[in-house]
């Protein structure tokens, strides 16, 4: 997807990363923020490569070339209707450099050390942002995964690591975006989501009782079956997660419309399904999802 004048200027980003890293920092400090991030939210998400996971459809590699995600990301984010972006510190400060944030709202990504399909997957640690580099960045919120598989004694460490991470955003006046499973490990041994109505409001219940305050927390959860007695386990503000890409896209749009209509839901975050759409839109994919809002 990457054109030549695209491909200058991700040259001129690795020559500032290598001659003048100060930069990033300088584009921080200037950016032009949300002034009043809107009530409904679309934000657009790319933290899945410093987990590991760069599948994307049928590809098993897609989101392991930076400059055909990049330049899929800033498509997306000139839309019309996008508010923002979810991602990690890479990402984000190659978007920084491309000026692709001005006005937006940004949402760091913290834990990204429960690799995919690793033996210790369940023990998520904080590798990327903290609270304090986030707001050092002028960024808008954090954004943590949380992955409860109860014969997983690591699990506990993940609680507790959330657990600091939100009353850390919360003395920060920033936003924690929780994104909680109820996870088990399979015959082969991989970790996976159980994404049925029972598991997800154990998981939004167990997420929404996290850090010393809930003052400042969001949920980011998936549209299941009965999202009425999944959002109903909880009062926090929801943003609605993408996933891998659809094989039936019309039907994801329907589903996320539906789930829209309920009370506590207040936007989207989605990546691949938007960034890698079958027949390679990302325009349109993104322009029909946030048509919904």
């Amino acid at each position: 997807m990457s054109t030549g004048t695209f491909a200058g200027r991700l040259a001129e980003i690795a020559e500032i990363r290598a001659v003048r890293p100060a930069a990033i920092a300088e584009a921080a400090a200037r950016r032009v923020r949300s002034a009043a991030p809107p009530a409904r939210l679309m934000i657009i998400a790319a933290d899945h490569p410093a987990r590991g996971a760069l599948r994307a459809g049928g590809d098993p590699l897609a989101l392991g070339d930076r400059a055909d995600l990049l330049e899929r990301m800033c498509v997306a984010l000139a839309r019309p209707g996008v508010d923002g972006v979810l991602g990690t510190p890479d990402v984000i400060e190659d978007l920084l450099l491309l000026g692709a944030l001005e006005g937006k709202v940004v949402i760091g990504s913290m834990n990204r050390g429960g690799l995919a399909g690793a033996a210790f997957e369940a023990d998520d640690r904080f590798t990327a942002y903290t609270a304090p580099a986030l707001a050092r960045a002028r960024l808008d919120g954090g954004k943590m995964l949380l992955r409860v598989d109860l014969a997983d004694p690591a699990t506990a460490r993940t609680l507790e690591a959330c657990a600091h991470a939100v009353t850390d955003l919360a003395a920060h006046g920033l936003m924690a975006l929780v994104e909680p499973f109820m996870s088990s490990r399979e015959g082969g041994g991989r970790l996976r989501n159980l994404l049925t109505p029972e598991a997800m409001v154990h998981a939004v219940s167990i997420a929404s009782g996290l850090g010393a305050t809930s003052a400042h927390t969001w949920l980011k959860v998936p549209v299941v079956d009965r999202m009425e007695e999944v959002m109903a386990a909880s009062t926090l503000p929801a943003l609605l997660l993408g996933g891998e890409v659809p094989a039936d896209p019309d039907a994801a749009l329907a589903g996320w419309k539906a789930a829209l209509a309920l009370p506590t839901v207040r936007g989207l975050v989605v990546g691949r399904s938007l960034l890698y759409p079958p027949g390679g839109d990302v325009a349109g994919a993104v322009d029909a999802a946030a048509g919904l809002l």
